[in-house]
């Protein structure tokens, strides 16, 4: 789609892929890190559990955190400081991952790291937005995500290659790592001074921020918001984290280390396919697309716990499927539904109410994975099933 506004330092397009490009470059630092982070984890002594629970922590750390980041960005209007305090806190803390050498501060640091994707999240989705609503929502947050996902597919490649080359050693692996960490700041700071306001973007221009947040938060988002939410809280409740597939790949002989990252690879690949697909699908048939969602993570599983390798490998696809959608197709969902001015806080009530499912969600599948496979596989396709079947109501219920 042409863009139909005066350019704001660069059209709508180039925003949104230069933003695509920075956050490749994030995801080669960060995703090559989580890529490993299980065998990492257990290399120190870690369970099934403690994995799981520690991944759990952080995905919810990048998740509900955003409750705070997200109305101070409103409040404060400081977008770009945001996400480039968050992308910073981030790239500074993964070259340490690898040398600390003792359980609980590798916990802290993959906790950190999350932390400031929590920080940056809110801010960067709310000036994605205002392109995306130039470029599409659906197309735009999808092309970004495909994007993204090119690093998150290009780092644990990177990963694996080094962990050849250094032995299994994850020091100097995860050092490396700070290189495309220095291309991500330098790439923020050119594309804001370029676009100091991407505001400029959106057809109808936000109300000013005081205005806004003089009313109580909560009160300040339409129902049609927090129905929405409570859906993809239902389907984060049952999805299990990346750390506890990879521990699972490792701990039954299934892969050698050194081939997680490629199995993470290539999951991200899937990522970035199914994220172009739902969301030009949005962009034509709105949110009934999402229905693929509780299906994918159902499938999870069933495949991934498996004991051979090509079931195993099916099922990191299909997980890699569901997390291109989380991504991209459900934060597009919320920009349609929440209006300019109060977008960040909704990015980030929204990310905080299915960070607690997220949180649950590892942990959940980190315990039952201890004491049965097949107990996994009942609880989570039966919370999708129960997902699956209330969609209906939640599209009538938000208009979509």
């Amino acid at each position: 789609m042409a863009d139909r506004r005066p350019p704001v330092g660069l059209s709508a397009w180039r925003f949104v892929t230069t933003f695509g490009v920075i956050s490749l470059l994030a995801d080669v630092v960060y995703e090559g890190a989580r890529s490993i982070t299980g065998p990492l984890l257990a290399s120190l002594g870690a369970s099934a559990v403690v994995v799981g629970a520690v991944t759990g922590v952080g995905e919810a750390a990048a998740l509900l955190l955003r409750v705070v980041s997200g109305p101070l960005a409103d409040r404060t209007g400081r977008f770009w400081a945001w996400t480039i305090t968050g992308y910073a806190l981030t790239v500074f803390t993964v070259p340490f991952l690898g040398i600390v050498g003792v359980l609980w501060a590798a916990a802290t640091l993959v906790i950190a790291e999350r932390v400031g994707k929590a920080v940056r999240s809110p801010a960067k989705d709310t000036l994605l937005s205002h392109a995306t609503a130039v470029t599409g929502r659906g197309r735009g947050f999808a092309v970004h995500e495909a994007m993204d996902q090119v690093g998150a597919i290009a780092g644990p490649l990177a990963v694996a290659g080094m962990l050849v080359v250094f032995h299994d050693d994850y020091g100097p692996t995860l050092a490396m790592l700070v290189l495309p960490g220095v291309g991500v700041l330098v790439l923020l700071g050119w594309l804001r001074a370029r676009v100091p306001e991407p505001a400029r973007y959106e057809v109808t221009a936000a109300e000013p921020t005081k205005t806004v947040v003089a009313q109580p938060m909560l009160r300040s988002l339409p129902r049609t918001f927090w129905v929405y939410s409570v859906f993809s809280a239902a389907t984060m409740t049952g999805f299990t984290t990346f750390g506890v597939l990879s521990f699972h790949q490792v701990e039954r002989g299934i892969v050698a280390v050194a081939l997680v990252p490629v199995i993470y690879a290539a999951a991200m690949a899937a990522d970035a396919v199914a994220a172009l697909i739902t969301g030009w699908a949005y962009d034509r048939v709105g949110a009934r697309v999402l229905g693929a969602l509780p299906v994918l993570a159902g499938l999870v599983p069933v495949l991934a716990f498996g004991n051979h390798l090509g079931p195993v490998l099916a099922g990191a696809l299909v997980w890699g499927a569901a997390v291109g959608i989380q991504e991209s197709t459900l934060r597009a969902v919320v920009a349609d539904l929440v209006e300019p001015a109060r977008r960040a806080t909704a990015y980030g009530v929204y990310a905080a109410v299915i960070g607690v499912a997220a949180a649950a969600g590892g942990a959940l599948t980190g315990l039952l994975y201890s004491r049965s496979v097949a107990l996994v596989i009942v609880v989570v396709v039966a919370i999708q099933a129960a997902a699956l079947a209330v969609l209906p109501w939640v599209l009538r219920q938000t208009g979509r």
